[in-house]
C-alpha cells in the first residue's frame, strides 16, 4: 500500500485520490483521520495497524515536516509509523534541505554516499547535499 501510494503521489495524483485509492484496493479504514486516531491508537507492529494510519499522517499534513509530527504524535509504535509517514510525505512535499542537511551530517559518509547513489539512479535531486 505504501510502494502504491509513494507511486501515485511520485506521479502528481491528489492526495484525496490517493486515499481513496488506498481504502478501495486495500480495505484499510482511510475515512479516519489523525485526531480521530490519536485517542485510542495503541503499539501495533502489524501492517494493518501501523501502514494506514502512517498514511494518513502524511495525507493529512502540509508539509514533510508535518507529516512525521502527526505520525510521533500517534504514540505507539511512533519511529515505524513516522518512518513510513515520512517516505510517503516525501514523495508528497519534498524535504526540506535544512532539515535533510542536519541528518546527514549525522550520518558516516558511506551511508550518504548509498543514498547519493540512490537518488541518482531515479534521476532526483538529493535534499541536503545536491544543488537546485
Amino acid at each position: 500500500a505504501i510502494t502504491e501510494a509513494i507511486f501515485h503521489a511520485l506521479h502528481g495524483v491528489d492526495r484525496t485520490d490517493i486515499r481513496h485509492y488506498i481504502d478501495v484496493r486495500y480495505g484499510y479504514d482511510m475515512l479516519r483521520s489523525v485526531d480521530e486516531i490519536r485517542p485510542d491508537y495503541e503499539f501495533d507492529e502489524t501492517c494493518m495497524g501501523t501502514v494506514p494510519e502512517a498514511i494518513i499522517c502524511a495525507l493529512e499534513a502540509d508539509s514533510f515536516e508535518q507529516a512525521i509530527r502527526n505520525a510521533i504524535s500517534l504514540g505507539g509504535d511512533a519511529d515505524t509509523l513516522a518512518a513510513i509517514a515520512g517516505g510517503l510525505a516525501e514523495a508528497l512535499y519534498g524535504i526540506p534541505d535544512d532539515l535533510a542537511r542536519a541528518t546527514l551530517d549525522l550520518m558516516p559518509a558511506d551511508m550518504r554516499d548509498v543514498l547519493r547513489a540512490l537518488y541518482a539512479r531515479r534521476g532526483r535531486r538529493m535534499p541536503g547535499l545536491d544543488e537546485g
